[in-house]
């Protein structure tokens, strides 16, 4: 279908000195073709240009490439899955295993809630070509290490109280993380698929290692 480009907004042009701001706006245009479409294709210089407002040439002051905006996405929703992290554990109080159980619950919300996004961040939909882009191996690596040292420490701190029976928890973090990230894309794809209302609670339960003391059980 042609693009209709009568339907280009007019953007009111940035003072000197506001640069990013445009930026920020060329991220934000992005992220929504993101979550309309669940198809990283559909962010490309002319789409999120048209969004913006803009000629597509103004994004090169900002973005060398279509992969630099994508990092930039990626970026963001990993900043705004750390921030529900933060809060969902910072509302669950002080017992180690209620925070990481809040802290595993609340990253499956945030698949569930942003399912373009997630599957972007986690599902290998986009895979830049570090040879033909501005993108770096460091830029990928560093993609969601904060969530992970997030998951680990509170894993940590359950082996630390007596309520998980963890004696790797760097492996078994990555195991954790592995059954959460299973679940999260298995009920994107499969929703009619009959999952049992506990079935959060019983990977979590079971990748955390925790002892038989039970805690508040929520379905998920």
């Amino acid at each position: 279908m042609a693009d209709d480009t009568s339907a280009t907004p007019v953007r009111v042009r940035n003072r000197r000195g506001e640069g990013d701001r445009l930026r920020d706006e060329i991220v934000t245009a992005a992220v929504g073709l993101l979550d309309e479409t669940g198809d990283e294709s559909a962010i490309t210089l002319r789409s999120v240009a048209r969004r913006v407002g803009i000629a597509a040439p103004s994004i090169y002051r900002h973005f060398p490439d279509q992969p630099a905006i994508m990092l930039a996405v990626v970026r963001s929703a990993f900043t705004e899955l750390d921030e529900q992290l933060d809060i969902a554990v910072d509302a669950a109080g002080d017992a180690p295993r209620e925070r990481l159980t809040a802290l595993c619950r609340a990253y499956l919300e945030f698949g569930q809630a942003h399912p373009g996004r997630y599957r972007t961040m986690f599902g290998g939909l986009w895979v830049p070509d570090l040879n033909a882009s501005s993108v770096t191996k460091e830029d990928m690596v560093t993609l969601g290490q904060e969530s992970l040292q997030r998951l680990a420490g509170a894993l940590g701190a359950c082996v630390a109280a007596g309520c998980a029976t963890s004696t790797d928890v760097a492996a078994d973090t990555v195991a954790l993380w592995l059954g959460l990230h299973g679940l999260a894309h298995q009920r994107a794809v499969s929703p009619s698929f009959p999952w049992p209302p506990d079935i959060a609670d019983r990977v979590i339960t079971t990748l955390a290692h925790f002892t038989d003391e039970q805690a508040p059980v929520r379905s998920q």
